[in-house]
């Protein structure tokens, strides 16, 4: 047996004897195969060995092979020591409770941390909120207001009206100037070149240009 197989029948005696529980190759595979690096024939052969030489004890369950520790290897316990060990048990399994009630509290805090804004978002709604509010108030002095628009907003509004009436009134001009240089040689009707040409006039759209 080589040196490496000799160090996995040392691995896997101590750790059927330290867990003294039944376990098939494929257990024992499975929970130091990682730690160790142990194959699974390795295991199989290093187990049968150990069988062999009733180092451990081996059982068979239908085609199964499970291997456990020497039972006569272990001094046998009192009745008191199997109370201290029942009660031991006990402690350690109201310590584990009380641990994993931590665990599960502190999962919900992280829960609801993971949820919650950052101190960039909230100063972010902050700014929001009171920009809102400036609205807010901007809003109701107009509502309460009797003239809603001040002198110099309307007069910015007619000015803006009068340059865009008047810019109308120029395009309307330059179309109605082009469309007349093409219809003194055009062999139909104006009604026919402007559907031809798919030109929607203030007409069709029914709007009328006011005056300035």
């Amino acid at each position: 047996m080589s040196k490496k197989d000799n160090g996995g029948l040392t691995v896997i005696f101590a750790y059927l004897n330290e867990k003294n529980r039944p376990y098939s190759a494929q257990d024992v595979l499975s929970n130091l195969q990682k730690q160790h690096g142990l194959g699974k024939t390795a295991v199989v052969k290093a187990m049968e060995q150990l069988a062999q030489e009733g180092k451990v004890k081996e059982r068979t369950y239908g085609k199964q092979n499970i291997y456990f520790a020497d039972q006569a290897q272990f001094a046998e316990l009192s009745e008191a020591d199997l109370k201290a060990m029942d009660s031991r048990i006990s402690d350690l399994s109201t310590q584990v409770e009380a641990v994993s009630q931590g665990c599960r509290q502190l999962d919900a805090e992280l829960k609801e941390l993971n949820s919650s804004l950052t101190t960039e978002e909230m100063s972010e709604i902050l700014e929001l909120k009171a920009e809102c509010s400036g609205y807010r108030e901007h809003l109701e002095k107009i509502k309460s207001a009797t003239n809603h628009v001040t002198p110099e907003q309307k007069e910015k509004v007619y000015k803006e009206r009068h340059l865009y009436v008047k810019e109308w009134k120029k395009r309307k001009r330059l179309a109605s100037d082009m469309m007349g240089s093409i219809l003194e040689g055009y062999p139909k009707t104006k009604k026919q070149f402007l559907e031809e040409v798919g030109v929607e006039t203030d007409e069709d759209c029914k709007v009328t240009m006011p005056s300035t």
